[in-house]
């Protein structure tokens, strides 16, 4: 590749995109990158606002539930005013009861006897808790409002030595200290020192209730994992939440959003020279494909990156997330885009296998969108168990929330989350050079043919199926990975089983279907011993590339049940034995790939029919062979 052209290339598409886009068009992207940038912040900092005036209250204004009702955070209550009219009926769920209402002494509480109507007295029941708990969060003596306290540090499994006053590799939890409550001392509570009281209580079933007494119950101060604090979490026993990386998540979707807009202009780009012809005059050009296809992509990425740049900068700026001063600022936002950087890359090259594969933009729309929301997927869903699972060591956007909440990054951990993403990105634009030839180019075939005739493209020979089946190996990790994070939280007597198929499915696809595509274009012979040689090399090649996934051992995941479902069959590692056993079961996948590669690639050389069912067959015997590991593994 000559940079020099390829610069040139890129400077060739700036400007022609940049000519087909007028004001209107430009004004509209404008305002929707600032409505982004305005509304994650927010968005992340009050958090999920979904069920604001869920709840309708008849509180009166005397009472000492009306204040913690109004001032409710998360506005999950309408305080209306308790009138005879809206006594026991429903237009309220909990009534107060006012002075002057006959029937209702003054200060009860009554409810309606159904699910909203029970649901709305604990939620208020709540409300008045952490109203107490703020008001005596107020108190100088801390000690004597909150007598028990807690300290809780989320750390990653299996670690050891973990808790108050014990070391977390550079960190040292602190210890909280109280004191008790000296003879003759008035602990606060139980409606003194500004708390609204006590919580509402009373029988589910009744449908009423009394007046409340005891004392305030522990506060609940905090909870939950935020963006804008420490993985140390301080407070009562009640304080003890699941964590959650809700506005992380949120801000790491700034970054994503902005890259599906970018990927259908760089695809119909693609698309637009097909159809009418354009780019014949590259194909002619002294230029070579890698040139061109790079040059065409360069000003895409650096549009992504450049958008990335700026809304990590914008949300570290205004959030403060990472620590403060310009080289936190900018060491926080330069994780961040590096983290993201892969996730780029792979959706510039979806998009441009997409655009090379689809035959108007109609089909382009459905492939390119089809595309996102997987790629989408595999970014967030494992994200979500940032602080309570390895699995979301899978997903680059943990790096994202890690680095907004000013945690380090380790190498090791960047390599596992993104490796795959590049590996896949490198492969996926090779298949669409196969295709960037004037005989492929404008010609108009369906999706799946177009996958195959780029999949003979890369067939130079029979040692050319041993590549391919190497260079199959990230898609497989995605494959598996993404199973893993959507099966891990059902129980393991299903997901166990379940992903044994899955992955064998995934394999057995990735180790036959470029043999079917050479047979398909005549690339091989129809004799037996050809048959045994591409299965050989087939089953080898994937077999070499497949050792790669004992990287996983560097996050912990094949510690999980699934991990040793995914990858201990592959690996053989964490099995209790002999070296000798270790040995067989380190070189038993070998054979495993060789005979199951054989048999779809006679079916490949029979035809379609055959194919799929030697490829079921073979995903049995594959599954079957999971199943007899896994059932080692204990």
């Amino acid at each position: 590749m000559k940079l020099r052209k390829t610069l040139r290339i890129a400077r060739w598409e700036a400007r022609s995109n940049a000519g087909r886009l007028d004001r209107r068009t430009l004004a509209v992207l404008a305002a929707v990158v600032l409505l982004i940038g305005a509304l994650a912040p927010m968005v992340a900092s009050q958090g999920n606002t979904v069920d604001d005036g869920i709840y309708r209250v008849a509180i009166p204004e005397d009472s000492p539930y009306y204040e913690p009702a109004v001032e409710d955070p998360e506005s999950k209550f309408v305080v209306v005013e308790p009138t005879a009219s809206n006594y026991r009926t429903d237009r309220v769920e909990v009534f107060v009861c006012p002075e002057g209402l006959a029937a209702c002494p003054p200060g009860e509480i009554a409810w309606d006897d159904d699910p909203k109507g029970r649901a709305a007295l604990a939620e208020l029941r709540a409300t008045v808790r952490a109203y107490n708990d703020r008001a005596m969060a107020e108190e100088p003596d801390r000690a004597a409002a909150f007598p028990v306290n807690v300290t809780l540090l989320y750390a990653e499994q299996n670690r050891t030595g973990v808790g108050p006053g014990a070391s977390d590799g550079d960190r040292t939890v602190d210890r909280f200290t109280t004191r008790t409550t000296a003879a003759g001392e008035k602990r606060l509570g139980g409606g003194t020192g500004g708390s609204a009281g006590d919580a509402p209580e009373g029988d589910a079933g009744s449908g009423s209730g009394g007046e409340t007494g005891g004392a305030v119950e522990p506060p609940a101060v905090g909870g939950g994992s935020s963006l804008f604090g420490s993985d140390q979490r301080r407070g009562t026993p009640s304080d003890i939440t699941p964590p959650f990386p809700f506005e992380s998540l949120v801000l790491a979707f700034a970054f994503v959003l902005p890259m599906n807009f970018v990927i259908q202009a760089y695809a119909s780009s693609v698309l637009d020279e097909r159809i009418n012809r354009r780019g014949e005059l590259l194909l002619v050009s002294p230029v070579s494909r890698v040139d061109v296809v790079a040059g065409k992509t360069l000003p895409y990425f650096a549009g992504m990156v450049a958008i990335a740049s700026a809304t990590a900068v914008g949300i570290v700026g205004l959030t403060g997330a990472g620590g403060s001063g310009a080289l936190s600022v900018a060491a926080t936002a330069t994780t961040a885009v590096a983290a993201v950087a892969p996730i780029a890359l792979l959706f510039l090259a979806c998009a441009f296998v997409g655009g090379m594969f689809a035959r108007s933009f109609k089909e382009l729309t459905f492939v390119t969108v089809s595309l996102s929301v997987f790629l989408t997927a595999y970014a967030f869903v494992p994200a979500i168990f940032t602080d309570v699972h390895p699995v979301a060591a899978i997903s680059p956007l943990t790096l994202v929330v890690r680095a907004l909440r000013g945690d380090a990054v380790p190498l090791a951990d960047y390599a596992f989350s993104t490796l795959p993403l590049v590996l896949s990105a490198g492969v996926l634009f090779a298949l669409g050079l196969g295709v960037y030839r004037e005989e492929d180019m404008f010609t108009q075939r369906s999706v799946p043919l177009k996958f195959l005739d780029a999949l003979d493209g890369q067939i130079s020979g029979r040692r050319s199926v041993a590549k391919l089946s190497a260079l199959s190996i990230p898609f497989v990790f995605i494959g598996e990975l993404l199973a893993v994070a959507l099966l891990f939280a059902l129980p393991v007597d299903v997901s166990v089983p379940v992903l044994l198929v899955a992955i064998a499915g995934i394999e057995e696809v990735a180790k036959s279907v470029h043999v079917y595509a050479g047979y398909a274009h005549g690339r091989f012979d129809s004799s037996p011993s050809t048959v045994g040689v591409l299965g050989a090399l087939s089953g080898l090649g994937f077999f070499l590339g497949e050792k790669a996934t004992a990287v996983a051992q560097l996050v912990g995941l094949p510690n999980l049940e699934l991990g040793k479902a995914a990858f201990g069959t592959a690996t053989g590692l964490g099995v209790e034995a002999s070296p000798l056993v270790l040995v067989g079961l380190l070189f038993a996948p070998l054979a495993l790939h060789t005979a199951t590669a054989t048999v779809t690639a006679y079916g490949a050389r029979e035809g379609r029919e055959w194919y799929l069912g030697t490829l079921v067959t073979a995903t049995l015997v594959h599954a079957a062979y999971n199943v007899t590991v896994v059932s080692s593994l204990g």
